[in-house]
């Protein structure tokens, strides 16, 4: 019996060693690699290159105060639609104390004026009645008269000017009422009520009441490589994408090339703006940063390959076949065409039935997919 367990052992363990020996020889086998295969396909390639920007109104003027003073009223706020000549905000002058004296003692000087005048022309108007003066004497004193009551009236109007802004006669068209100057939407109000302002000068840009922009005149800002500037001319189509507005997109057209480029981050970059052409209805608020695909070059329905598939040599490209016996391939050389960076065109040297060799599969994936289908 000890006999017949002791051979049992040694085959136990002879069977053991040898399913060792089994295994590991089988782990350092090289397996074959395995190959995806796809065959050419027919589609559409179109070259294009991708400029990145902004949609901005054409159009944006800011709307300045031709006095000083301070915010009284606020007729709008941003987003309402305004018309050339409507009233944006009223303005509440805070005189200069020196101009406020100097103009009201103008006043007193001119009213001392206008009442000597006065009784030199009544005491002129009766002489002349009874014929005591000549003409000439009696209008030099009614001409003295009149002008004096014009001075009295010009300093009485310099005054309320200073003070309020805005003469009695001519209230319409004062200064104080801060008018927008063209149509459009109002796209910020920086000022509040109660803010101090300060009129357009010469040493001065003043302060921005609104900022008005026709909405319905937009235009795309952006920027193109010095590589791809030679490529592209005015008149040539565009399609926006926007990112905040995922689902549509926008026809323009490439109106201008800046003839001169910019350097940004070491590249050479050229200014581009295109018409963006709105349907009804349509509305983009301005400042959307945006892409802009310019088509370079197009071809419909030609045959394809996934470019990744393309190998080269020397100056010629070429790509490997599977041969009648799975996974066996040859070289083929061909000659390609336009390419879009992920599709490239075969004009020939490739048949559109032949298989070509792609990227190598992993071989736990292939395990997975065996398992799945099994």
């Amino acid at each position: 019996m000890k006999k017949v367990l002791r051979i049992l052992g040694i085959v136990v363990l002879i069977g053991a060693f040898g399913g060792t020996l089994f295994f590991l020889y089988n782990k350092s086998k090289k397996k074959e690699d395995v190959f995806e295969t796809k065959t050419p396909f027919v589609s559409n390639v179109i070259m294009k290159t991708v400029a990145t920007g902004s949609v901005v109104p054409r159009y944006e003027i800011e709307i300045k105060p031709q006095v000083s003073g301070i915010i009284d009223e606020l007729f709008l706020v941003a987003g309402d639609r305004v018309t050339k000549g409507q009233v944006v905000a009223r303005i509440k002058i805070i005189p200069d104390m020196v101009s406020l004296n100097s103009a009201e003692t103008r006043v007193n000087r001119a009213k001392l004026n206008n009442e000597d005048a006065k009784i030199d022309y009544d005491r002129q108007q009766k002489l002349f009645d009874k014929n005591v003066i000549s003409y000439e004497e009696f209008k030099s004193a009614k001409l003295a008269y009149d002008s004096s009551k014009e001075e009295l009236m010009a300093a009485e109007n310099n005054l309320e000017l200073i003070k309020n802004g805005v003469t009695k006669k001519a209230k319409s068209a004062t200064n104080t009422l801060v008018r927008s100057t063209i149509d459009g939407m109002v796209l910020d109000v920086p000022v509040e009520v109660g803010n101090s302002v300060i009129q357009s000068n010469t040493f001065n840009d003043g302060t921005t009441i609104a900022s008005v922009a026709d909405m319905n005149d937009m235009i795309f800002e952006g920027n193109v490589d010095e590589t791809e500037v030679g490529k592209i001319k005015e008149g040539m189509p565009i399609e926006l994408e926007i990112g905040a507005i995922d689902k549509e997109k926008f026809a323009a057209h490439l109106e201008y090339i800046s003839p001169k480029g910019v350097e940004e981050n070491g590249a050479i970059q050229f200014e581009i703006k295109a018409n963006v052409q709105l349907k009804e209805g349509q509305f983009i608020r301005a400042g959307y940063s945006a892409n802009a695909n310019i088509v370079l070059e197009r071809k419909d329905s030609v045959m394809v390959i996934p470019e990744g598939m393309l190998k080269f040599e020397n100056d010629s490209s070429y790509v490997e076949i599977e041969m009648e016996e799975e996974q066996q391939f040859e070289k083929r050389f061909v000659i390609t065409g336009l390419s879009d960076g992920i599709n490239i065109e075969i004009t020939e040297g490739l048949n559109i039935e032949e298989k070509v060799k792609g990227e190598k599969i992993d071989p736990k994936k292939l395990k997975e997919d065996e398992a799945s289908n099994g």
